[in-house]
């Protein structure tokens, strides 16, 4: 972890890049105050006590809903600000409930447990998130920012009148328009002029405002949603977003896929972990998950992680590589992040699009995932994602897209080179339904 564990009584929010802690009682913590100001790389996590997380850990038949974030909510920073404020846990829980029933109603699906499925065929477990809220695991992050939106307006934040915003034109635009819905809040997306006519149509369904963004010569080198999007938040929208270093609290959520995996595999740990990445969220939830889990010995070793990103734009793997060619641990690296983790030159293009950020902002707790695990970052191509997403579908029937199968496009590639760590069966996300 990136601090002393000793320190960490409960939960809290701390800057992996200068370590400095938010305050316990401050009711919106979306990124650190000196994100900006350096060369630091100041993305918030959260932190959990050895004990928290024991006591937290869903023992016993009543702890055991099928709603993740029920399941898990002791080992929420969400759940722990709201009863340190008052909240009692069945006031926390009719919470969660009641979004769950709002998102029903929207979508038709409520956030249960996603199954972790054990294929003979293919000689992997997936954990199939196309079934989850709006088909992907994207509805994670935005449900756990909700959540936590909500507490924080019940305790005086008073943010239901402000617009969220969010610069994506896939899963996470879809997975932001159900939530935001569902919780009644304004949303605005920035989508590229090539964003899919099915998603754009979808995001006009559920009352997103949609803002086409161009590439301007005047632009500074990155994602010009992104770039609007960032802009936006300066004038005083909210992040719901899933990038950690602008939204930590989405975070929050997406570690229920990483507790969920820990209690799927705990009878059987995989010896490896496949994850694609783009922004980096996911990876960084499910590694901060396990790492939590392994410090707090629910588990007795990490699974070594794989972070999978298409040839055609991997700014991760990259940074990955000039660390191994400097020699560098993750925290020499935090405070030069622009040594490391810069803005894809061109403009990519990959049957993965899902994964084509610019930047992997979540880039730090990645890294500091693998070096844990003695993990690897890796490319795939083209052919591999097509080889790989083919292979997925006429295997297991699973309607699950190119980009969610990129990382099972990594273990493929793993296997061909003779790189997996061990015996047990490896685990892949297939991450979003097709569209």
């Amino acid at each position: 972890m990136f601090t002393d564990r000793a320190l960490v009584l409960v939960s809290r929010m701390v800057c992996a890049g200068c370590e400095v802690a938010r305050p316990f009682d401050e009711l919106l913590s979306f990124s650190c105050d000196r994100r900006g100001q350096d060369d630091v790389d100041h993305v918030l996590r959260t932190e959990l006590g050895d004990e928290a997380v024991l006591a937290g850990w869903p023992q016993t038949a009543v702890n055991r809903h099928d709603n993740a974030f029920l399941r898990y909510r002791k080992l929420s920073y969400t759940w722990h600000l709201a009863t340190a404020r008052g909240f009692t846990d069945a006031e926390y829980i009719d919470i969660v409930e009641d979004l769950a029933r709002k998102l029903v109603a929207v979508d038709g699906r409520a956030p249960t447990i996603t199954p972790l499925l054990d294929s003979e065929e293919l000689s992997t477990r997936i954990k199939n998130e196309t079934v989850n809220v709006s088909g992907s695991h994207k509805a994670r992050h935005l449900i756990g920012t909700a959540l936590h939106l909500e507490i924080a307006d019940r305790l005086g934040a008073n943010t239901s009148e402000t617009t969220l915003a969010i610069a994506s034109c896939g899963n996470a635009a879809l997975a932001a328009a159900v939530v935001a819905k569902a919780a009644g809040r304004r949303l605005r997306v920035f989508i590229p002029p090539n964003a899919s006519p099915a998603v754009v149509k979808q995001l006009a369904s559920l009352g997103a405002e949609r803002v086409i963004c161009e590439r301007q010569d005047s632009d500074p080198p990155g994602d010009p949603c992104y770039l609007r999007f960032v802009e936006a938040v300066a004038a005083g929208a909210l992040p719901f977003s899933c990038q950690g270093g602008d939204n930590a609290l989405a975070l929050i959520g997406g570690q229920t896929l990483g507790w969920e995996l820990v209690e799927q595999c705990q009878s059987n740990p995989p010896s490896d972990v496949f994850v694609q990445v783009g922004g980096g969220a996911l990876a960084s939830s499910v590694m901060q998950a396990f790492q939590m889990a392994k410090s707090s010995a629910i588990i007795d070793r990490l699974p070594r992680f794989h972070a999978v990103q298409t040839e055609n734009a991997h700014p991760l793997v990259r940074a990955w590589q000039r660390m191994g060619e400097l020699g560098k641990t993750w925290s020499e690296a935090r405070s030069h992040r622009s040594e490391f983790m810069w803005p894809w030159e061109s403009e990519p293009k990959s049957i993965a699009g899902g994964i084509l950020d610019d930047e992997t902002y979540d880039w730090l707790s990645i890294v500091t995932g693998l070096q844990a695990s003695g993990g690897d970052a890796t490319t795939v191509t083209e052919a591999q994602l097509e080889a790989a997403h083919k292979l997925a579908i006429e295997t297991t029937g699973i309607q699950v897209c190119a980009t969610g199968t990129a990382g099972f496009a990594g273990l493929q590639a793993a296997r061909a080179r003779k790189a997996l760590s061990g015996e047990a069966r490896p685990v892949v996300l297939f991450t979003g339904a097709i569209r």
